[in-house]
């Protein structure tokens, strides 16, 4: 064992050695673009270009990305999905979280180092901005992978809903409104195939593809197949897997799966490839919605390209039973977070969405500049302040994430900063009246060596437990991955070890300067306070709570009833400003008594 330590200890040394800095530029810009074909609008491009470049990078590698803001009025941020940031929290890009918004005509440089392998993705971490496409791949390629030599190409897939319509557009008129009470989440009008569609997949007979499919989209999870072709899933997440074989997948937002699909060894046809939307996340299905994509496993351009055979039922892989390569049992947790999950309406009117009946408000301060800047106060949860609904967390410890759902839907749930063991996770409930809640008691299915990822969904009104070693000091996000969701305050914070990170990391200067440039607090406490960081005066909360007896049903028609009025005191105003001269001249000549046209006051 200590001989294997040592040669593992070498070669991880050379592989070190070799690393290489990969630099990317990127001025963030409006491009037009009109990905399916139906409609022409603006989107978040990359130096001129949509969709943004992948970044791709070597394990080991040193990582800078020097971002110019050149948006004209917004704000931005990036987040590297999935990368640990180990060490250097002040790169992990959600703003509020580890850092201010990085003002219009401002500069920001993100710098790591990565020690993962495996299929990520960047996007923007600010106010939902990613939908508009500012989103794209990050792969990390390792020369030692397990599956190496076992395949012939590697390449990538992504998968999207998509919008006509921007998200700050969908978000202030058609989302968070007193119009929409119920908060239904605005449908997409398209699924897209590497942000476009009815693409040609380019395969030669007989050869073996790693495909790393990446969901980049903001709503609905996806089914995906590959019509008579099976395939083995590899990774999960930057988590290696024991080959499983498959024939579909459902992938939510935000995750990835790297699988190895061999070919077939004749090239007299093309198959085709679909992503179907779970549909059942949507609140209504228009008619006019096509929610397929396809495109096609191309052997031959001269050979047809036929419409996908319709299926009678969704028959993916649960990934709840892979099984990592590199396996550990399941860790014994020393300290809980239990939640639970709901949406309702608060006093304004708007629909909200909660964790113990807490809706994520982002503070005036970053939470991680409050970190560095508040002391051994770190390690006191008030001084984040109330509706950043953090939790202090001790270091080398094992936590355990009990989430309850009590909401009818499947939500997809990030974690920053780790991945985590996935012990339980429960069917969705039997009906609407039911809710299958954690009962530590009575356990469900316990996997011996549980699936690890950074992503994963809980069904509706069920439950997932979820356990993780606090070995990355930092302050890391835990939210819903559907973008309204988090819109609406469905997240919470974890500060890992405050005083390790006050002593082993530091926020570069230019971070500072964006935060300078915005006019944003960049010290003190959840509400800016640098004198009395126990005093939250002035901090961000979520709106005061319904009055007693309103309900989602009752705005619904509180809403429409004034509605009705506004109309009604419309068409009385326009009927009493209307032209009298002509309706006396109608009742007068009823009368047989003609009026006389040169009484100017008539």
């Amino acid at each position: 064992m200590r001989a294997f330590s040592l040669l593992a200890t070498l070669t991880a040394s050379a592989t070190a050695a070799l690393a290489a800095t990969v630099q990317y530029d990127f001025s963030v810009d409006w491009v037009q673009a009109n990905p399916d074909g139906d409609y022409d609008r603006t989107f978040i491009g990359i130096n001129g270009e949509w969709p943004p470049p992948p970044i791709k990078c070597n394990i080991h590698d040193r990582v800078i990305v020097n971002v110019t803001n050149n948006l004209g009025n917004e704000p931005t941020a990036i987040h590297f999905h999935g990368l640990f940031m180990n060490g250097t929290n002040a790169m992990d890009g959600p703003v509020g979280v580890t850092q201010c918004p990085v003002p219009a005509g401002n500069n920001i440089i993100y710098n790591f180092t990565v020690d993962q392998p495996g299929t990520y993705w960047y996007h923007s971490h600010y106010s939902g901005q990613y939908p508009d496409g500012f989103r794209a791949p990050f792969i990390v390629y390792d020369p030692e992978e397990p599956f190496a030599g076992q395949y012939d190409e590697d390449t990538y897939l992504s998968v999207s809903d998509y919008y006509h319509q921007s998200i700050p557009w969908l978000t202030a008129n058609k989302f968070l409104t007193l119009t929409n009470p119920t908060g239904a989440e605005p449908i997409p009008d398209a699924a897209l195939f590497n942000d476009s569609q009815n693409i040609k997949f380019k395969v030669e007979p007989n050869k073996t593809y790693k495909i790393r499919i990446v969901n980049m989209g903001a709503l609905v999870s996806q089914y995906i197949w590959f019509e008579d072709h099976d395939f083995k899933i590899v990774e999960v997440d930057g988590i290696y897997v024991e080959p499983t074989d498959a024939s579909m997948i459902y992938i939510t937002v935000a995750q990835r799966y790297t699988i190895l699909l061999t070919t077939k060894n004749s090239t007299d046809k093309n198959f085709p490839m679909i992503a179907s939307f779970d549909t059942t996340m949507m609140d209504t299905v228009p008619d006019s919605l096509v929610w397929n994509v396809t495109g096609w496993l191309t052997y031959d351009e001269n050979a047809d390209f036929p419409e996908p055979v319709v299926i009678d039922q969704y028959d993916f892989y649960d990934d709840f039973n892979l099984v990592p390569v590199e396996k550990e049992l399941p860790y014994e947790p020393d300290y809980q977070v239990s939640v639970s999950v709901s949406m309702d309406n608060l006093g304004d009117g708007v629909n909200y969405a909660f964790f113990n009946d807490i809706s994520y408000v982002a503070p005036k301060v970053p939470t991680l500049y409050t970190v560095m800047s508040s002391g051994n106060l770190s390690t006191d949860a008030t001084v984040y302040g109330t509706n950043t609904h953090t939790y202090v967390l001790g270091y080398q410890e094992v936590v355990e994430i009990v989430l309850n759902n009590l909401d009818p839907g499947t939500h997809p749930f990030h974690l920053h900063g780790h991945t985590f063991q996935v012990v339980e996770r429960s069917e969705a409930s039997p009906d609407d009246n039911t809710f299958l809640s954690y009962d530590p008691a009575n356990p469900g299915t316990v996997n011996q060596y549980p699936m690890r990822r950074d992503t994963v969904y809980v069904r509706p009104q069920g439950y997932f437990v979820l356990r993780f070693k606090t070995d990355n000091p930092g302050v890391w996000f835990f939210h819903c991955h559907i973008e309204w969701h988090l819109e609406q305050g469905l997240a919470l914070v974890l500060v890992e070890a405050p005083l390790e990170i006050q002593s082993r990391q530091v926020i570069p200067e230019d971070h500072y300067a964006a935060c300078k440039a915005g006019g944003y607090a960049y010290e003190g406490n959840a509400a800016g306070n640098t004198v009395n960081l126990l005093d939250l005066t002035g901090e961000k909360l979520q709106p005061k709570p319904l009055p007693a007896g309103f309900t989602a049903r009752g705005i619904v028609a509180m809403v429409f009833s004034c509605i009705s009025a506004f109309v009604g005191m419309g068409f009385i105003t326009w009927y009493g400003l209307s032209d009298l001269k002509t309706t006396e001249l109608e009742v007068a000549e009823a009368l047989g008594e003609p009026l006389d046209d040169s009484d100017e006051s008539k």
